[in-house]
């Protein structure tokens, strides 16, 4: 039985758009959907104005509200991220930790299974972005800790003890046999940050490798007679590829190029890559003991290098669908039900249907965020957080 029914809102459910039907709620899950002129006279309604869709699943989050996981390698550091992502309508993330000492490692082991032990919301598993990447294709990422894999590391990533588990590598710092290894057992090996070529990165994704981190950013590029980490991860059917929809990371030719050239199943998924600055953070921080400045809607350092995003996953999907001309439902599927795919994570994760956890995300005329649900907890969110007009996030209404 029932206990609510949010009406007013047409439905996506992930897969289909339901019009004039209820969202079916009872204590944290979704009991169903349900035509209007099937409810009960004596239904508990809630009327509420926009888009209800599953709730978004970052993968590649290492930090937003003031918070970078790096320096708040703890339960609670990944709880106020994931708090922090959801004025954005994540109610999943991967709280990312990028390539530093290694004592880092353990200790965000530590801390994401501790906040899901706590059952912290939002916090869902761990992305690991390096240290075992190429010099070569640093990005921001420190190169003094950078590093082939061995074997203690791998027996600690076997050990860690986390269910939904990510590793950015570059295949020329990890063997084949390590990344099988990882692969059998349950780790996402995704690549990037890799001076690579073909023939190196096809022998990663033989192993197991099926993603590729923030696509175009910090990795080989593809040219007439070498296809590099790029062009090998859109030929590639099985490779997913997380993609950074800010038009400051990706040129929207090279966004439109992409999706015209990707094979399936894998497909591309929308990361935010985010950093302090957003959901509401500050315009400079420190990042390794580096300055990181926001200017004009990048985060730079002194030398113009992008230092992450500041960028919330609806802003993305709205983005998607303005500068893109991506469908508004292929663009929700982007952010909720292929990183949810991705991760393994869709038994739980991508989808309104019955028996699945409430989380939703209910989104105004431009695609912001202005309500969640979150395991059945609803929290309204201040007016939506603009961005630069180019994206189309701005007030206009890309859903009329």
């Amino acid at each position: 039985m029932f206990q609510k029914a949010l009406i007013g809102a047409p439905i996506f459910t992930g897969d289909e758009l339901l019009i004039d039907h209820a969202l079916l709620l009872a204590d944290d899950r979704v009991v169903g959907m349900a035509p209007l002129s099937s409810l009960p006279r004596d239904t508990r309604m809630q009327e509420v104005d926009g888009l209800l869709a599953p709730g978004f699943v970052d993968i590649q989050v290492n930090g937003g509200g003031g918070v970078l996981f790096n320096d708040s390698t703890d339960a609670e550091g990944a709880a106020a991220i994931a708090r922090a992502h959801l004025r954005h309508g994540c109610t999943a993330i991967l709280p990312t930790l990028i390539t530093g000492p290694d004592t880092g490692i353990a200790a965000a082991i530590t801390a994401v299974r501790s906040a899901i032990a706590r059952g912290l919301p939002g916090v869902a598993g761990l992305h690991l972005e390096g240290p075992f990447i190429a010099t070569a294709r640093k990005g921001v990422h420190d190169p003094a800790f950078m590093r082939p894999m061995v074997e203690r590391d791998l027996l600690m990533l076997l050990d860690s003890g986390i269910e939904h588990l990510l590793l950015t590598v570059a295949p020329e710092m990890v063997s084949p046999e390590q990344i099988r290894h990882l692969v059998r057992n349950g780790i996402i090996v995704s690549l990037g940050h890799s001076d690579a070529d073909h023939e190196t990165v096809s022998a990663a994704i033989d192993a197991g490798a099926t993603g590729v981190t923030h696509l175009f950013n910090a990795m080989s590029q593809m040219s007439g007679r070498a296809p590099g980490v790029v062009g090998t991860a859109l030929d590639r059917g099985e490779v997913w590829a997380g993609l950074i929809a800010d038009l400051h990371h990706v040129d929207p030719v090279m966004m439109r190029i992409a999706l015209a050239a990707k094979r399936g199943p894998g497909r591309l998924m929308l990361v935010s890559d985010a950093m302090p600055p957003s959901a509401g953070g500050p315009d400079v921080f420190e990042l390794g003991g580096r300055t990181v400045y926001r200017r004009d809607g990048r985060l730079e350092l002194a030398d113009g290098t992008l230092a992450g995003a500041d960028l919330g996953l609806d802003q993305a999907v709205a983005c998607m669908v303005a500068s893109q001309g991506v469908r508004f439902e292929e663009a929700l599927r982007m952010a909720s039900l292929y990183p949810a795919r991705f991760m393994n994570m869709d038994d739980t994760h991508g989808r309104i249907e019955a028996g699945r956890k409430a989380d939703l995300v209910l989104l105004d005329d431009a695609l912001s965020c202005v309500r969640t649900w979150q395991g059945g907890v609803e929290t309204v969110h201040a007016a939506p957080i603009l961005v630069d007009a180019r994206s189309g996030t701005g007030r206009g209404g890309v859903l009329s």
